[in-house]
């Protein structure tokens, strides 16, 4: 299903703020552990014009500062959340393919730990906080865009699953 696709709902996330934070500060270990399985000759392949493995990788780097910003919002008190680039335009132009995916997975993991480090100690305002998600036109509290975070990563950590089988002949 594309991403866009989706549809939320955040009813039953009541309570489980730690273990989507756990979800969140896991992603640059999973993927790590899950790329440095495939060898390198495979990143940057592309199938059908889509991302290639790199380029997802590059992708989740690309959202971070959107993310921070987002949950910087919440304390900011703002009714809409900022807007995300629906045409994923940075992530199609910053040439991810070029690059050492040293580099981006180091950069992900910097920009996820400081993003892990402003959300934690908010824990206890996680289900208070509240605005407006631009594109889903529903509320969101701190605990919901945690949430969508993390099932955004697992999207792309999916999508990476399913190349390496394509490409691998699985």
């Amino acid at each position: 299903m594309k991403w866009f696709d989706r549809k939320f709902n955040f009813d039953s996330l009541t309570g489980t703020f730690p273990s989507i934070l756990e979800r969140l500060a896991g992603t640059p270990l999973r993927l790590e552990d899950k790329l440095s399985n495939i060898p390198e000759s495979y990143l940057t392949l592309r199938l059908d014009e889509r991302w290639s493995i790199q380029e997802n990788v590059g992708h989740l780097l690309d959202l971070e500062p959107l993310w921070l910003g987002r949950f910087e919002e919440f304390i900011a008190g703002v009714e809409i959340l900022r807007e995300a680039d629906l045409t994923n335009a940075k992530t199609d132009q910053a040439d991810h393919n070029a690059m050492a995916l040293s580099e981006i997975l180091d950069g992900f993991r910097k920009q996820r730990e400081e993003m892990i480090r402003f959300i934690e100690p908010l824990s206890s305002k996680a289900e208070e906080l509240s605005a407006l998600h631009p594109r889903l036109k529903q509320p969101m509290r701190l605990i919901d865009l945690s949430y969508f975070v993390a099932e955004h990563d697992d999207h792309h950590l999916a999508r990476i699953t399913a190349l390496w089988n394509t490409l691998s002949g699985r």
